[in-house]
């Protein structure tokens, strides 16, 4: 069927017929003008992509309406230019991608239709350890053990990327997915098959949404939900609000584009914004560079928005110019964004777009602050750190609390390290990491960290060695212009050696601390701290062994370092003394804004960016060493730990689908409270020796060394089943206490949460979940609904849901449930002893309510969270890759 849509095709430039484009000023509709710019992407893409089966004109007429569709719950489907995937998501993606081509070959199908329609980018950033530090060869050491460890994941990564068209795959050491996107992948305006459109992006980590500060709209989404858009299926998704957030004022010289992420995320969590995008403007957003808008579209996922969209400007094609892009390409960036009236004056109030709400920042009231000291929306004012702190540790055990006893506030622990003597207290800092793409993408934070080293150093200042410090770059540019401008070796006198380049410390691959440390730690019960420039700083996550993780901009990590404890009070205690026996004030040694853009001006130039990622995918030798077939399926070792064929696709073993089964007398598995996140779920860090997976792994003949870590082992089910909830911070009421582990009912035994599952398993009972708000916050982490599916669990039935966790559930075709406004677990009464029945008619409705019987004779309503049509459909098939299957076999 013609699209109605074809009339608004035509050549960008008639005298090069080549390029078309759909001009969307063609539509004549006056609606246009007054779209948010992030609602005018998606409705060029329903336009581009409207085939009157799965895009339809009534899609577009839907999103041209937003302002009266928005409130509505209106279902739009949505087909990005492009997905970008990590190898923690990315290898259980490819996983399933050769299982799905093994399932469609026995259901007689062409297994080469498996195969990605969309192109997708997977760039491997997430294997390396901090495993060594303060060394210089520390990259070289930590770069071997990560191919040492990893080399049969990279082994089938390789032959992914021969074995897929559309796929290409950016080799270990290149940088930090989001960065590498920002500065090499992103094209802000894409080309392809002779059509300019707008690059737009979906990605399977949740900071994704890093992308949007350079004009790309894109979020994260669940793994599962990025495969099917790889296959060509448009994400289906409510038409969402738009929160208008206007920047205004000048920010004071003290202050970074962290300071201002952290205070916007506190703001934007008291606002409300889950489900939303978030669209900038205002005169403030002219004052931030793209580096300073990406910081803080990063931390999207932090204050719970979809997205968060800064319309392209001058300022982003001057930074596309600045990162080494074609002059072809920006001419055709800038041709295409004025011809459909994309490109953003932020001066220009004319400009502004009708939003469902505004809210508004004066930059000139952002003050440095840090964030914890166990969740990134938790802004603490620097000045206010000490006594912060001193507050959580008396506090009841909560997001603010360690519940230490009083008298056991000043408590110090005496060791020994590299032959001295050293004290450790309650919030001694352990982990100082100059780490992740949120921070390592901006070079003014991170020239500010270099050139407060060097000031430092020059003042006598130094570290103490046992803290754990280190660097992890985003990028090889980073190294470049540290080296460059003379900082980086004052930034590694101070220990913070290059150690990889990588995501590392923020997703919880810091590696070994010293064993004294560990033992003064556990011996003293010490609430020890980490300090780290990320953007994730849950329970467990960083190190087991930090029980106190503070989010800080770069500068400020070099602070923490050189300070030894978070206790400090940097405007009334010093940092040290110099060699004149002067006291040096962080106020003393703090760069000043004039400095960092002297230097970033003289240093941070295009040419670095070209060297750097010119010869990015093929310098890694030991990548290019690595053999793979290029078969169409994959040859599954029935000996590997790593890489397991999954036994998600039973369910498509036949073309018939099976009517809505009613989950009946349910045991509970869980009974947990708040804020339950991804990491809690499905940990990615490292594999405790007590654990399932341990011994699981230890039956396989590995020893401890070779265990690697959950994020490592996605690509095999029978580890991450064993790691599901074998987060050691896990809060579940059943036990009161955090332990990986639940009650067995009705026997009453303690057990590991999957040896309890186990044997629910064996005796044929349902399982599920409850849960308070926010359930599956954090990462878009597909194992935190997968390992959940393997355990049994039928249904989740929580007070909240984060977006991303929610739709993969749906994924997996796991109920995801809804305790209706204003019931709780609490105050229905239930214990979690109890047996449940969830009754699903055969006719099923999207957010319909459904009748939950217990076994006592009570009974109470919940909302089904399958939000559309099209996830109901999911469900039907027993999850969107079993649907995939299906639609492909036919």
């Amino acid at each position: 069927v013609l699209s109605p849509c074809t009339r608004l095709l035509e050549p960008l430039d008639p005298s090069a017929p080549g390029q078309r484009f759909f001009n969307l000023s063609k539509l004549g509709d006056a609606r246009y003008e007054r779209l948010p710019f992030s609602i005018r992407v998606l409705l060029e893409a329903a336009v581009r992509t409207c085939d009157c089966f799965l895009v339809k004109p009534s899609d577009v007429e839907n999103i041209l309406d937003w302002k009266r569709t928005q409130t509505r719950s209106v279902e739009v489907p949505f087909r990005p230019a492009r997905v970008i995937l990590q190898d923690f998501t990315g290898v259980p993606a490819v996983v399933d991608l050769a299982a799905m081509r093994d399932a469609v070959k026995q259901l007689g199908g062409d297994p080469e239709r498996v195969n990605p329609v969309c192109p997708a980018d997977l760039v491997i950033d997430h294997s390396i350890q901090v495993d060594f530090n303060r060394k210089s060869d520390s990259l070289r050491r930590n770069q071997d053990l990560e191919f040492e460890r990893n080399r049969e994941r990279f082994q089938f990564l390789k032959w992914g990327s021969r074995a897929f068209r559309n796929m290409r795959i950016i080799p270990p050491g290149s940088g930090i997915v989001h960065q590498v996107n920002l500065e090499y992948l992103a094209r802000v305006v894409f080309q392809r098959d002779g059509l300019v459109y707008p690059d737009s992006v979906v990605g399977t980590d949740s900071h994704t949404t890093m992308i949007d500060g350079l004009g790309v709209l894109g979020w994260g989404v669940g793994g599962i939900e990025a495969e099917a858009v790889m296959l060509g299926q448009p994400i289906s998704m409510v038409l969402p609000q738009v929160v208008g957030y206007r920047l205004s004022g000048v920010p004071d010289g003290f202050v970074t584009s962290t300071d201002i992420v952290l205070t916007v995320t506190k703001h934007l969590r008291q606002v409300g914004v889950v489900g939303k995008f978030v669209e900038f403007f205002g005169p403030g957003v002219a004052r931030l560079s793209i580096a300073d808008r990406a910081t803080i579209a990063n931390m999207c996922p932090e204050y719970g928005a979809t997205a968060a969209f800064f319309p392209v400007d001058d300022a982003s094609i001057r930074y596309l110019e600045q990162t080494g892009r074609e002059p072809e390409t920006l001419a055709t960036v800038r041709d295409y964004l004025k011809a459909v009236g994309m490109l953003r004056d932020y001066a220009d109030a004319g400009q502004d777009p009708e939003f469902t709400q505004v809210v508004e920042l004066d930059l000139g009231t952002v003050a440095p602050c840090c964030s914890g000291p166990k969740r990134p929306q938790d802004r603490v004012p620097l000045s206010q750190m000490k006594e912060d702190f001193e507050s959580c540790l008396g506090a009841k055990q909560g997001f603010k609390g360690f519940q230490v006893a009083a008298e056991h506030h000043a408590a110090t622990v005496p060791f020994r390290f590299d032959g001295a003597e050293y004290l450790l207290g309650h919030g001694s800092v352990v982990i100082a990491a100059i780490t992740s793409c949120t921070n390592t993408s901006n070079p003014s934070v991170m020239l500010a960290a270099g050139l407060l080293a060097k000031k430092a150093v020059q003042r006598g200042l130094s570290v103490r060695p046992y803290i754990k410090t280190s660097l992890s770059p985003g990028s090889g540019v980073v190294t470049y212009y540290l080296r460059e401008s003379g900082v980086l070796a004052y930034l590694a006198q101070l220990g913070f050696e290059v150690v990889g380049y990588g995501c590392m410390t923020c997703i919880g691959n810091s590696g070994p601390l010293p064993e004294p440390v560990v033992e003064a730690i556990t011996q003293g019960d010490l609430v020890a701290a980490g300090v780290l420039s990320g953007n994730r700083n849950f329970e467990g996550r960083v190190h087991p062994n930090t029980r106190a993780n503070y989010l800080a901009s770069p500068p400020l990590v070099v602070a923490y370092a050189l300070a030894g404890t978070v206790r400090m009070d940097f405007e009334r205690q010093p940092l040290g003394v110099d060699a004149e026996g002067t006291a040096v004030y962080l106020r003393d040694i703090w760069p000043s804004r004039e400095e960092i853009q002297a230097v970033e001006r003289a240093f941070v130039i295009p040419s670095m960016f070209q060297e750097v990622y010119q010869k990015m995918e093929k310098v890694n030798q030991s990548w290019n060493a690595l053999a793979a077939s290029s078969d169409t399926l994959y040859s599954w070792d029935p000996d590997s730990t790593y890489i397991k064929s999954p036994p998600f696709f039973q369910r498509a073993e036949t073309m018939e689908l099976r009517p809505p089964e009613s989950i009946l007398d349910a045991r509970v598995l869980l009974n947990l409270g708040d804020s339950v996140t991804t990491d809690h779920i499905s940990p990615a860090g490292n594999i405790a020796r007590s654990s399932a997976a341990a011994r699981y792994l230890t039956s396989r003949g590995l020893s401890p060394r070779d265990y690697n870590s959950y994020g490592s082992r996605r690509g095999n089910d029978a580890v991450m089943a064993r790691g599901t909830f074998a987060n050691i911070r896990l809060f579940n009421k059943f036990l009161n206490k955090q332990a990986p582990q639940t009650l067995h009912l009705p026997s009453g035994e303690t057990l590991d949460v999957f040896d309890a599952a186990e044997r629910y398993q064996q005796a044929g009972v349902p399982l599920l979940v409850l849960a308070g708000k926010e359930y599956g916050s954090g990462s878009s982490r597909d194992w935190a609904a997968k390992g959940p599916f393997l355990l049994g669990i039928k249904a989740v039935i929580a007070e909240s849901y984060e977006r991303i966790h929610r739709s993969n559930l749906v994924g997996m075709g796991v109920v995801p449930l809804e305790f209706l406004p204003g019931d709780t677990a609490q105050s229905l009464g239930l214990t979690g002893r109890e047996r449940y029945s969830v009754l699903l008619p055969q006719q099923l409705a999207p957010r319909m309510l459904l009748q939950v019987q217990l076994d006592d004779g009570r009974s109470f309503q919940v909302r089904m969270r399958f939000d559309t049509d099209v996830e109901l459909t999911y469900f039907r098939h027993g999850g969107i890759l079993n649907y995939m299957i299906r639609k492909m076999t036919l």
